[in-house]
């Protein structure tokens, strides 16, 4: 575990195009499963690039159509990998090792294996971040095709994509500007891992979900957010000390505005409960 964490804590100082996000992936899931088999793991990612990398040679570069009907054939009929509609809630559908020894997990857990194929085919390939539901888009010089990972790589276009936005958002619900925009390769880890604190959040689980939110500060230590977010779990299982150097962080990246004031506020409380 601590091995694991180190590397987290290195992953967290490159840049975010150097990141293999699925190697990445598989260091949070050795966290919570450390007697999971890496080595298998490992050789089933090797087997995923080679086979996408033959993919590639089969299939041209501006060829979106294609290229997903090649991943979904490979991830889905060659790996038989699915979404899991069963055991949706399942902490294991997160656990990327887990995944691998099911072949079912969440969105965006399917989505780290075949964001690790399409790059491993030298196909330009992004997560996004749409409410409610993890999609990925393929793209070449200025289009894209959203598909659906979860149910088989399904293409989804702008009447397919209305109407998921509207079963998370309501009826009223409409496409907007900036629903599509990519993910960084940080923040698909961070919405992997969200699923896991928020599931631990829900069973009442605090001091695992702050174990959660610390490793996602190890892989992102500037997401502002997650301090907060650690500042206040602190403060809730009553560890002063450390709910103040998590807002001394949080100030840090974001020293103005009203989050900044909320956060001083809390901050002078905690001092005046340790004097």
């Amino acid at each position: 575990m601590d091995r694991a964490r180190a590397a987290l804590e290195a992953i967290g100082q490159l840049p975010d195009g150097e990141i293999a996000i699925a190697d990445a992936a598989l260091q949070l899931a050795s966290i919570d499963q450390p007697d999971g088999d890496m080595n298998s793991a490992r050789d089933h990612l090797s087997v995923l690039a080679r086979d996408a990398v033959a993919l590639a040679g089969t299939v041209a570069e501006d060829d979106l159509v294609g290229q997903a009907v090649g991943l979904a054939r490979l991830m889905g009929e060659v790996h038989r990998y699915a979404g899991d509609t069963r055991q949706y809630d399942d902490p294991a559908n997160a656990n990327l090792l887990r995944v691998i020894e099911r072949r079912r997990g969440l969105p965006v857990a399917l989505g780290v294996l075949w964001l690790h194929a399409a790059r491993a085919a030298g196909w330009g390939c992004h997560g996004v971040d749409f409410p409610g539901h993890f999609v990925l888009a393929l793209a070449h010089k200025g289009t894209q095709l959203v598909v659906d990972v979860f149910n088989g790589g399904a293409p989804m276009d702008a009447p397919a994509l209305r109407a998921l936005v509207k079963s998370v958002e309501g009826p009223a619900a409409e496409l907007r500007p900036g629903l599509l925009r990519p993910m960084s390769t940080r923040a698909v880890l961070l919405r992997l891992q969200n699923n896991i604190k928020l599931r631990r959040l829900q069973a009442g689980d605090m001091p695992g979900a702050l174990a959660c939110t610390e490793d996602m500060l190890r892989i992102a230590p500037d997401e502002a957010g997650q301090w907060r977010d650690a500042a206040v779990m602190h403060q809730r299982l009553d560890q002063l000390g450390d709910a103040l150097r998590c807002g001394a962080a949080f100030l840090r990246l974001v020293p103005e505005g009203t989050a900044a004031e909320r956060m001083r506020a809390a901050m002078a409380e905690l001092r005046a409960r340790l004097n």
